[in-house]
């Protein structure tokens, strides 16, 4: 509970949020129910982030690795945030698991619906953010201003300002991770990273080989199979899922490969076991590392091998909170409400209704977080993976924000083992008709529905 007395010491901050992306768009209502004024720099012309999809990949930067067949693999039920439910709108994409359209005019629609476009500059880069004066550091301390340099598409001129906080929400879907395989360098055919991979004719009667086996690995696979020649998906282990199995054997090109062992100059890959194939194109569905390449923080927050660190929480870096901070770091959890959650306690901190513990007690958390994922024998690069729950309500106890409704962890859990078993038919085929029932009837769905839609 936030007394009267933090209420009337509240502060009102100039607050830069970088990306309007889900993260960054429930940053933005965040801070400005806090009271603090907002600017929202977005390099794209729209809002949506990774959901405004772009089909032109041949220029030299795209942000969206959204490709056009793609859906949703979470029923709509458990996206959106906690008071504007994604709802089936009439005229619109009514299923369950829509497609990536569907969820960018939901964004759209929370974007009308709460005032934000007014705050969002468009067509804006950010060049470069780094601290107004780094002479004397003092850890913790509020004063810290922030200088950002900008500057719009069709602009010569770099705007420089300066802010009293800075909320990084720029996603982490957009800069592709690439493996090291010998003779990469050399293999002269194509290869490509499923980042700009939009729709399967280009692969009309090639070989190709996809490395990885991720969601996205699958689902491009399956698209390619009524292209391609040849599809042989490389993945780490051969002990796949149910639902993968099943479509491998009703595609008869459609094979399954362990890890790929070297590229020769002759177009063959060379897998572990001996085996190979001569290949047209090499698409690598090999997940996406976190960059900042605007950011300067002195060497205080680093991306090493994927671990944006030190952060306390996945979200403040102990020695610049809470004058910097970062949404949307963490990757399989139930991203929309986690993300309300990170908001919510980043407006509360710069208004001074919060406090974060001291720099010791956060970096001994960082610390003992490191050493647990370390023990656990968990990659450096999956630091932010957290697949647990737990942690999201532990997380949210720290704002007394609510905790994930059971009916939403169900139906999360209901999907992810559905797709594992029947992954051609998961989004159009299940059976957790009762969870479903018992979300459409809690009060995320009918006391906010009607004003959620008004």
């Amino acid at each position: 509970m936030v007394s009267d007395d933090h209420q009337q010491c509240a502060q009102s901050k100039n607050v830069c949020v970088i990306g309007a992306g889900p993260s960054g768009l429930v940053a933005a209502r965040e801070l400005r129910k806090e009271g603090h004024r907002v600017v929202v720099l977005e390099q794209n012309h729209d809002v949506g982030g990774q959901w405004l999809y772009d089909p032109n990949t041949d220029q030299t930067e795209v942000h969206s690795s959204v490709y056009a067949s793609l859906r949703l693999t979470s029923p709509r039920e458990i996206m959106g945030y906690t008071d504007f439910p994604f709802v089936v709108k009439k005229g619109r994409d009514v299923r369950r698991f829509p497609g990536h359209k569907e969820l960018w005019l939901y964004l759209k629609d929370f974007c009308q619906r709460f005032g934000l476009r007014e705050m969002i500059r468009f067509n804006t880069r950010v060049e470069y953010v780094g601290m107004l004066d780094c002479g004397e550091l003092i850890i913790g301390n509020d004063l810290i201003k922030w200088v950002v340099k900008s500057k719009e598409k069709k602009a010569d001129k770099v705007v420089e300002e300066v802010f009293d906080a800075v909320v990084v929400a720029t996603g982490h879907y957009s800069y592709p991770r690439l493996p090291s395989i010998k003779g990469m360098d050399k293999w002269k055919r194509k290869q490509m990273h499923s980042h700009i991979y939009r729709v399967p004719e280009p692969f009309h009667n090639e070989v190709v080989v996809v490395v990885g086996n991720s969601l996205s690995g699958q689902d491009i696979s399956m698209e390619l199979v009524e292209a391609a020649k040849e599809v042989h998906l490389s993945a780490r282990s051969l002990n796949i899922s149910e639902g993968l199995s099943k479509v491998i054997s009703k595609h008869n090109n459609l094979h399954l490969h362990p890890q790929i062992d070297c590229l020769r100059e002759d177009g063959r890959v060379t897998f572990v076991d001996g085996s190979w194939v001569t290949a047209d194109t090499i698409l690598h569905c090999t997940g996406y590392s976190y960059s900042f390449p605007f950011l300067d923080t002195k060497g205080i927050v680093v991306v090493d091998d994927d671990r944006v660190g030190p952060l306390y929480e996945h979200t403040f870096p102990p020695s610049l909170a809470p004058s910097l901070s970062f949404v949307g770091i963490p990757r399989k959890l139930i991203g929309f409400p986690f993300f309300e959650s990170q908001a919510k306690w980043i407006a509360q901190l710069l208004s001074g209704k919060r406090t974060l513990p001291s720099w010791d007690q956060m970096m001994q958390s960082v610390k003992e977080f490191y050493h647990s994922r370390d023990v656990a024998g968990i990659p450096k690069h999956n630091t932010h993976d957290i697949a647990n729950f737990e942690y999201c309500d532990r997380y949210a106890d720290q704002i007394g924000f609510p905790h994930l409704e059971e009916w939403r962890k169900g139906l999360c859990i209901s999907a992810l083992v559905n797709s594992d078993a029947n992954l051609e038919t998961y989004r159009d085929s299940w059976d957790d008709h009762e969870l479903l029932q018992e979300a459409l009837q809690s009060p995320h769905f009918t006391q906010l529905n009607a004003q959620a839609f008004d």
